[in-house]
């Protein structure tokens, strides 16, 4: 049985915790019953050695398994991992989806993407990345009785993403400690209001106004100035053409949202100004969670 789902960007500005959307860049896991369980990583995390003996999938796996089944089975587990690890593209959420839906499938239960989402919640306590993850697309979400309500808009693909993924992780816990124990309201309103216009901007393909749209007060700035690069990073992508230019979750990494024809030569202006960054030009995803047997 093969899983796949795909990275994930997160808050695209004024959205804090509640809007994202899903880029094609993968993370596979392939796996069958086997005599002894044995766990094999290429791509991302292939070098580090922590994650074969204490690794979040497993664990997830395996309680979600037994919880189904009530009986214990050894597995062979392949895993090809191309999102980058602690960089601000769900790579936890992507590892928390599929061991849920890797683990009904063992089971040979079949079970709903909405079921799969409100269970990725109990280990993901914010909607904006695991609901991409599951549904692939734009989404907008909100968590109301332990349960995910959302909605979503294909993208189409005369627009892609053009990311910038320095060479620095973050991390979102610590990220979260940076930010304010409050805000005014001029800012909670300005948020509220650029995160409807966000929205309204993504539905109607109203491109353009979306670097009005994604401008944000709550997160941040404070965020960048950990890393100060990000701040043009930011700007040079405006300058170059960029529909909008957000910090990806928590970040490291730098996303932002280009027409297709403009899409190699903002890239290349960004790897010339950043060349010890990575810069890579994705499609949109609007499947989110694939399951192959």
């Amino acid at each position: 049985m093969t899983i796949s789902v795909p990275a994930t960007s997160a808050n695209l500005g004024p959205g804090f915790d509640s809007l994202g959307l899903a880029v094609d860049l993968r993370n596979v896991v392939e796996f069958h019953p086997s005599k002894f369980f044995s766990v094999s990583i290429k791509g991302e995390g292939e070098n580090n050695p922590k994650l074969k003996g204490n690794n979040l999938f497993i664990s997830i796996f395996n309680e979600h398994y037994n919880r189904l089944t009530k009986k214990k089975q050894n597995f062979k587990f392949n895993f090809f991992n191309e999102i980058p690890m602690s960089r601000g593209l769900g790579s936890s959420s992507a590892v928390i989806v599929s061991a849920i839906a890797s683990a009904h499938e063992a089971a040979g239960i079949k079970v709903s993407k909405r079921r799969i989402l409100n269970h990725a919640l109990v280990y993901e306590p914010h909607p904006d990345n695991i609901t991409p993850a599951v549904m692939g697309g734009f989404n907008v979400a909100t968590v109301e009785k332990s349960k995910v309500f959302s909605q979503k808009k294909h993208l189409p693909d005369y627009i892609k993403a053009v990311v910038v993924i320095p060479n620095k992780q973050m991390s979102t816990a610590k990220s979260r400690t940076l930010l304010p124990k409050s805000y005014s309201k001029e800012s909670a309103i300005y948020n509220l209001s650029h995160t409807a216009l966000s929205v309204a901007a993504f539905f109607n393909e109203d491109w353009e106004i979306l670097k009005i749209a994604s401008q944000d007060r709550f997160h941040q700035r404070a965020r960048m100035k950990t890393l100060p690069e990000l701040f043009n990073v930011q700007k040079i992508a405006y300058e170059s053409g960029a529909l909008m230019s957000t910090l990806s979750g928590s970040g490291s990494t730098f996303f932002s949202m280009v027409y297709d024809e403009d899409s190699e030569s903002i890239a290349t202006k960004l790897a010339q100004k950043f060349p010890e960054f990575a810069v890579k030009v994705l499609n949109f995803d609007n499947e989110g969670l694939i399951v192959d047997k």
